[in-house]
């Protein structure tokens, strides 16, 4: 069993909150938008980081981390596109790679809108954890844990962190 903790649009923004609930996690995923590398440093100090860069992350973030990131946690296959929209609405990078070959999870980032969809059509689970930072239109920084068992996802959590303020 591996936790994860899944967060996204940080856009520089981090705190203690976000780094204790990093601590209880087995690994950290970040779907885009760091921000800075002050975030992948604090996040890299805790637990082993996986992630895509953003639209708003620079050079030197988008050398260290892909456009996609296709990849095995135990025996569940993850895909990861910052921007991927979601099922009925993805973007025709998450329709190529998805057709290409359909993960079990699917996670997209960007609207800093919190959602936990499954895709009938693809057989896939698709989340987007919201938004950890204080940039954006978000009323309340969120996001998600689960546990990864297998093939399986489970105990599936939503993280508020509190207002955006």
């Amino acid at each position: 069993m591996t936790k994860i903790l899944l967060l996204s649009d940080s856009h520089s923004y981090i705190d203690e909150r976000i780094l204790e609930y990093a601590a209880q996690a087995d690994e950290i995923w970040h779907c885009g938008d760091f921000g800075s590398m002050n975030v992948i440093e604090q996040l890299e100090k805790i637990n082993p980081l996986k992630g895509v860069y953003g639209n708003i992350d620079d050079a030197r973030i988008r050398a260290e981390f892909p456009e996609v990131n296709r990849f095995l946690c135990e025996g569940l296959e993850v895909l990861m596109i910052h921007i991927g929209g979601y099922p009925g609405k993805y973007t025709s990078l998450a329709k190529t790679e998805i057709t290409r070959k359909a993960p079990r999870l699917f996670i997209s980032g960007h609207s800093h809108i919190l959602k936990a969809m499954y895709d009938d059509k693809n057989s896939l689970l698709h989340l987007n954890p919201g938004a950890c930072g204080k940039q954006g239109w978000h009323k309340v920084r969120t996001m998600m844990r689960f546990v990864v068992d297998g093939e399986e996802i489970k105990d599936l959590e939503i993280i508020e962190l509190g207002p955006r303020v």
